[in-house]
């Protein structure tokens, strides 16, 4: 199935948090369902060897192999965030590993110190986790990727304003859109009360978390006309470990699901299933948004947003500005959606471009790439 030209091994990373797996899996199952190419999955803990073992048992193409330093960590299956084993360790022992690979393809930056610090005949292959206005775009890492797939051309307009050379950057479309191993394909309640998603980021100074987060997580609660469903970012409770004890807290309700380290955090479950997005400047609302719905932003930080290019994904809901009208703008949100579905379409096409075919696109750039690669 290879066409010809295209010889050599492809190694993926599976080095970091369980929240990059969906960005990077779908590429995987496309390239070999399309070629006979030699795949390596390189994984960190067993969590990611027992998902990633269970969804290749068809592919015959593909081994996974752990990693130096790789972690056996509890594990019942479905896939739980574990604690990692120290990222650049692994990397500088699993130096030597990949020179027998042609490409290697990563979702994450913090691989790329491999060709940026040592000299490697294996190109690199990044591939975006997470869209939006405020992605960090200026890491100087990022030059040392051979290849870089963007969701949109609009993403990738982002780069080559800022001097990147054109040719090292591919518009594919959304991968994750095709990801096909959800947790849930229906909301996890059993009543059918509307679906409010609250999901703040995890760095302080684009959260809402640390001013507002806590209080609107008990309106909603207290006000029991919702169910919500309360999945911060992965990282959020390393840095405010209070979000734990909140959850401890609520997470019996029957109208509360809380989820602090579980897959379906990331794999796309609950933006497919919540009837409202509630949050600040999360990528996850683009997600939610490829299907448009109500959305409501939370300006716990006082920014002067409107107009300003960062904070673009908050022109598609009602901007909430005073924590205590945080009910009253979810109420609001699906009388208001009329008024913003044309712009949340544009955005959404803007920022993920294609919805669908991406992983195979982006599979397509990886073989492209390999055909152009002198055999060893």
């Amino acid at each position: 199935m290879t066409r010809p030209g295209a010889r050599g091994k492809v190694a993926f990373l599976f080095l970091g948090e369980t929240l990059l797996i969906p960005h990077l899996y779908p590429i995987v199952e496309a390239l070999a369902a399309t070629s006979d190419v030699p795949i390596e999955l390189w994984v960190s803990t067993s969590v990611h060897e027992t998902l990633l073992t269970r969804w290749t048992a068809p592919f015959p193409t593909v081994r996974i192999r752990r990693a130096p330093g790789f972690s056996v960590v509890a594990d019942d299956g479905s896939g739980r965030n574990p604690v990692l084993p120290a990222k650049i360790p692994i990397l500088l022992r699993l130096l030597p590993y990949l020179r027998s690979a042609t490409i290697v393809v990563c979702a994450e930056q913090t691989s790329l110190w491999l060709p940026r610090l040592f000299p490697m005949r294996a190109k690199f292959v990044k591939t975006s986790h997470g869209v939006g206005s405020m992605s960090a775009r200026d890491d100087p890492r990022r030059r040392a990727a051979a290849l870089t797939l963007v969701p949109s051309e609009l993403e990738r307009l982002t780069y080559l304003d800022r001097g990147f050379a054109p040719e090292r950057f591919v518009a594919t479309g959304y991968v994750k859109a095709d990801f096909t191993h959800r947790t849930h394909a229906a909301p996890p309640f059993a009543d059918t009360r509307p679906v409010v998603l609250y999901t703040p980021h995890w760095q302080q100074h684009r959260s809402s978390w640390w001013r507002w987060g806590a209080e609107v997580v008990r309106r909603i609660v207290a006000d029991g006309r919702y169910n919500l469903i309360f999945a911060p970012h992965q990282r959020l409770v390393e840095r405010a470990p209070e979000v734990a004890d909140l959850m401890r807290e609520i997470g019996d309700l029957a109208h509360v699901h809380c989820d602090i380290d579980g897959f379906a955090m990331v794999d796309g479950s609950y933006t497919g299933v919540a009837d409202v997005y509630l949050g600040d400047t999360s990528s996850q609302v683009i997600e939610f948004l490829m299907r448009p719905r109500p959305c409501v932003f939370l300006n716990a930080g006082g920014a002067v947003w409107e107009g300003d290019p960062n904070y673009v994904m908050w022109g598609c809901g009602e901007v909430v500005e005073e924590v205590a009208d945080v009910v009253a703008a979810v109420d609001r949100a699906a009388l208001m959606h009329a008024e913003y579905v044309k712009i949340q379409v544009e955005f959404a096409g803007q920022s993920l471009g294609a919805v669908e075919g991406g992983a195979a696109r982006a599979a397509g750039e990886i073989l492209r790439l390999l055909e152009a690669t002198p055999a060893r």
